[in-house]
């Protein structure tokens, strides 16, 4: 009898912790969209500079799963990549991923810790389901551009770069990366 109350309370507590860590995240309120919607908004009509602060808040808004055990591995992730630590990077992201399959900055991360160790097909996977998740995932479209342009297609990261233009005309970088690649296609066709 010991046991099987043991087992019971052990199912219930699986249940209601499977319950506390997916509820949050689709319990994610339209206020959350409607803020990046915002942001995005003004980072249309942004002066130069004030692209990178709006840029700040939209990767935060993104960082957010609404989940304090998701945020965990999310963070443990970020850390493990600034460590120098891709492949422990990738078994957080893909913890996160697992739980969290709505939230794309899990696979942005992975992403880019695959894309750390020369994983190219796995990253532009996950880069995909980023882009997939939130198309105006400026982060996860450069990873694609600088994907692109290291297996040799600069022509197909020049047209990634330009739609990232049009998110965030003002940024100089993604200028200047459009610049550079129209140099070197126009130097490639002489």
């Amino acid at each position: 009898m010991g046991i099987n109350k043991h087992l019971h309370k052990s199912i219930v507590a699986a249940l209601l912790m499977g319950v506390w860590i997916s509820t949050p995240l689709s319990a994610q309120t339209s206020t959350d969209s409607e803020r990046l919607d915002l942001l995005f908004e003004q980072l249309l009509e942004a002066e130069p500079g004030q692209v990178a602060r709006i840029e700040e808040q939209i990767i935060t808004e993104w960082g957010k799963s609404g989940s304090a055990a998701m945020d965990l591995l999310l963070r443990r992730g970020e850390d493990a990549l600034e460590d120098g630590a891709p492949d422990v990077a990738v078994q957080h992201f893909t913890a996160l991923v697992d739980h969290a399959p709505n939230f794309a900055e899990g696979y942005n991360g992975r992403a880019s810790a695959y894309y750390q160790l020369g994983l190219y097909g796995p990253a532009i996977d996950d880069l995909r389901q980023t882009l997939v998740l939130e198309p105006r995932h400026i982060g996860a479209m450069s990873g694609v551009a600088f994907i692109l342009e290291e297996i040799g297609r600069p022509d197909d990261a020049l047209e990634v770069w330009q739609a990232i233009a049009q998110i965030t005309p003002a940024d100089g970088e993604v200028a200047g990366m459009i610049e550079r690649l129209q140099v070197q296609l126009s130097g490639e066709a002489l």
